[in-house]
């Protein structure tokens, strides 16, 4: 699934010892706020790439007792910091989620995936009908500012493993193109959780406040620090 072994030498962790642990309630929020809105009652959800398994231990919390879930990971450093996460209705499995033949489930969850796989195209056709529905968190860094300066995407290849960068565009296209039925989409403000960038990223933070409400697709191109939410029907 990867280009490299960066998520099984240990090489990931020790670039992100957390393993973005606290994003974990602010996705498992839209992602149930997605599931809410569209009457989604999934008996089952497996989440491929569940990293250290929090948005699925903060997702569990929202969801009625009767449903199970199942993250799958490729990397023994991440399987360990999930195992105080499992419990009756949730547990792990260190497995690529496609070479397991029989993991059929209601709702696939993609959260911040893709962009590390090196073959998306293939993961997306396998995985297709495994669960008629799938929820997708797409970082969007294909932006102006981004190919201005070429070392913020060189970074994010470095030091989190992303070897696609999207816009909302090419993001929405692809998912049509793997003949994905889009039923909903949202931007969401990622550049609004707690991090220290640097001043740049401060002084980005103004535009983006202030443009957003008025023009939402010319600030994401340009100043970027958004992702896109995707609902799919298989």
């Amino acid at each position: 699934m990867s280009s490299g072994n960066m998520y099984t030498d240990g090489d990931y962790l020790k670039n992100n010892p957390t393993w973005d642990s606290e994003d974990a309630p602010w996705k498992a929020d839209l992602i149930f706020r997605m599931i809410e809105k569209h009457q989604i009652q999934p008996k089952t959800i497996c989440e491929v790439g569940c990293g250290c398994g929090e948005i699925l231990f903060q997702l569990q919390k929202r969801l009625p007792d009767s449903t199970r879930l199942t993250g799958y990971e490729i990397s023994p450093q991440a399987i360990e910091l999930c195992k105080g996460r499992s419990n009756d209705r949730l547990s792990f499995s260190l497995k690529n989620y496609c070479d397991e033949p029989d993991n059929s489930c209601d709702l696939i969850l993609l959260i911040d995936i893709i962009e590390h796989l090196e073959d998306y195209f293939r993961f997306l056709r396998e995985i297709k009908p495994k669960s008629p529905y799938k929820i997708l968190h797409i970082p969007l860094e294909m932006f102006a500012l981004a190919v201005l300066h070429q070392q913020f995407l060189l970074g994010q290849r470095r030091k989190v493993g992303h070897l696609h960068f999207f816009s909302r565009d090419i993001a929405l296209q692809v998912l049509s193109d793997l003949g994905y039925e889009v039923v909903d989409f949202q931007y969401t403000a990622g550049y609004l959780l707690a991090r220290e960038y640097g001043l740049k990223d401060k002084l980005l933070k103004i535009p983006r406040f202030l443009l957003f409400p008025l023009f939402p697709d010319f600030t994401v191109r340009v100043f970027g620090g958004y992702s896109l939410l995707v609902l799919v029907k298989s």
